[in-house]
């Protein structure tokens, strides 16, 4: 191709990608903020206390949904969550550690306060309706599922997030249910200091 009718091409080219119809609605997408994590939610203690996220006023709350016949996920995590809490010391006076069960159906009121009291004293249990564990649920983006495992028997497959909201109520960090109680303790006294 001649340089003239080269240089020709590529301005039609040019003139063509900015007349297109994609290139215009992409420049028309307005940025949209990522998704809000966390609300509100209205559940009761094990000892029958009806609680609800504004109860905890002044405090630091570690949020983890999960269920006490979880074999893995919230073990750890709630081993994570104790040892953090031991971690930072006089600090922990400012943190609340909170369970809610999204398996309202086996987690008693007595066998939700001897799951949690097995990991740490501190740590609350809550749990709810059905539906009033939904809806707390639906405002942390938690996933949870029941899976049939025949005879009657059931696991529950769930996200394991450990939500670490301000005294404000917003969530300012996601941590995986993994992570060990060191990592966590240094982002919590990062955080409260």
């Amino acid at each position: 191709m001649l340089p003239g009718l080269r240089s020709a091409a590529l301005a039609v080219a040019v003139a063509l990608v900015g007349t297109h119809p994609v290139a215009r609605a992409a420049d028309a997408v307005p940025a949209t903020d990522p998704p809000r994590i966390g609300g509100h939610f209205s559940l009761t203690t094990a000892d029958g206390t009806e609680v609800t996220d504004r109860s905890f006023e002044g405090k630091w709350l570690l949020l983890y949904f999960g269920y006490t016949f979880c074999p893995d996920a919230c073990p750890t995590a709630l081993n994570t969550i104790a040892e953090a809490l031991d971690e930072v010391g006089p600090l922990a006076e400012r943190i609340q550690p909170i369970f809610i069960t999204v398996d309202p159906q086996r987690d008693t009121p007595s066998v939700l306060a001897q799951y949690v009291k097995a990991f740490d004293p501190r740590l609350i249990g809550l749990s709810g309706s059905a539906a009033q564990i939904a809806a707390a649920a639906k405002d942390f983006h938690v996933f949870y599922r029941v899976r049939q495992l025949g005879n009657e028997e059931y696991a529950i497959d769930h996200s394991s997030y450990i939500y670490v909201i301000d005294p404000d109520g917003r969530v300012v960090e996601l941590v995986t249910g993994n992570l060990p109680g060191h990592p966590m303790a240094v982002a919590l006294k990062r955080l409260i200091q």
